[in-house]
């Protein structure tokens, strides 16, 4: 299943460290962060807990930049 999720970022670069923690959470196919739309576009694997992946997602990406938002 695929999901889009509207996003607050403030640099590119925090943007591409969110796509990576993404992609390396359990229950995650594919994950694509765009600074640019403020878009976080999700794949996730069958049978995965969306949102409890979710919540994953989020608390890695408050590591990277504890201003961004994703809004679940």
């Amino acid at each position: 299943m695929k999901k889009t999720f509207a996003i607050d970022v403030d640099c590119a670069s925090c943007a591409a460290k969110m796509e990576k923690a993404a992609e390396n959470t359990k229950g995650v196919c594919s994950a694509v962060v765009s600074y640019m739309t403020q878009k976080m576009k999700i794949e996730f694997e069958n049978g995965a807990d969306i949102d409890e992946t979710m919540k994953c997602i989020l608390k890695s990406c408050k590591k990277i930049d504890d201003d961004c938002n994703i809004y679940i």
